[in-house]
């Protein structure tokens, strides 16, 4: 039994998440290889030739993987895939691009975000936005899976696997590259972020969120929303956690204004500790906190700060 994990990065970088994705490969059981599909993609390779676990690195070097484009990633997982048990990718918006594709190519079902692993095939992934966990068993002969990181902790860099270049070429010509504007933050990576401080309606307008702001700059968090604030135009929708949004499991989560609707918990309660900062003592949020605060967030939050 072997299995190919698809590797996320930025051909100069690997994303951590990666290391999340190998882990779960590990549970599996069996050889696990890793591919980089990228252009001048050579130090992503050797970065995830050091994740313990990996036996092997299969490197696609080639301007047609240059931006990720999904078409060509998946025509390349597909050619190549026949030969595994498994093929996993991170449950991100690549991930989820990449892998129902590639999933069609091969003519099989795909087992979306699984959380735990049963056995090699039987794995067990949310509904219902996390409300009930399904136990789903697979009968194909290769399982395209993807995971939800956060449920699994990451390998050590720890490992020295071999590093092969692949030299298939898979260029569909069915989508090009035309642009793309990326946000630039001086915070952490919402998904990535250890600290995460988040605002819901409850803050009440775009200039309110500056106490957001300010307490993440203190603490060097991230800043995450609810929908309800993404979709009352107070932050852009890239900050959104949740069900619709990112999933995220820091070792501290802040709440502050936030309801707790089940969409919003489905993408944070696996953070490690929970603070929730609310005036209404009856808001569902406090029933997943670790610390709740009755208390109007424009007085806690800003004194927080201060004590920090």
């Amino acid at each position: 039994m072997s299995i190919l994990v698809i590797a996320e990065h930025q051909n100069t970088e690997l994303a951590a998440v990666t290391a999340n994705v190998v882990a779960a490969a590990q549970a599996i059981g069996g050889d696990v290889h890793l591919l980089v599909a990228g252009e001048a993609c050579q130090a992503a390779a050797e970065a995830g030739a050091k994740l313990a676990g990996v036996s092997k690195v299969l490197v696609a070097d080639n301007a047609a993987y240059g931006h990720q484009l999904a078409e060509n990633l998946a025509a390349l997982v597909a050619e190549i895939g026949g030969n595994y048990s498994h093929i996993l990718s991170a449950a991100t918006t690549s991930g989820k691009n990449i892998s129902p594709r590639v999933a069609a190519l091969l003519d099989v079902n795909q087992i979306s975000e699984i959380i735990a692993v049963e056995s090699a095939d039987t794995f067990k992934r949310p509904i219902y936005a996390g409300n009930a966990i399904a136990t789903v068993q697979s009968e194909d002969s290769v399982k395209v899976i993807t995971v939800r990181g956060t449920a699994f902790d990451p390998v050590a860099e720890t490992g020295s696997a071999a590093i092969e270049a692949l030299s298939s070429v898979q260029d569909t010509g069915l989508s090009s590259f035309v642009g793309a504007e990326i946000a630039a933050s001086d915070r952490p990576e919402l998904t990535a972020a250890g600290v995460i401080v988040s605002g819901g309606r409850g803050v009440g307008s775009q200039e309110g969120f500056e106490v957001i702001f300010k307490l993440a700059d203190k603490l060097g968090a991230a800043v995450g929303a609810s929908r309800a604030a993404v979709d009352a135009g107070y932050v852009p929708n890239d900050l959104q956690v949740g069900q619709t949004g990112k999933i995220v499991a820091p070792q501290l989560y802040i709440a502050a204004g936030i309801s707790g609707a089940i969409q919003h918990l489905a993408g944070m309660s696996d953070s490690k500790v929970i603070v929730a900062i609310n005036k209404d003592e009856e808001a569902p949020i406090f029933q997943v906190a670790d610390y709740g605060l009755v208390a109007d967030l424009f007085e806690a939050v800003p004194a927080l700060e201060q004590q920090l």
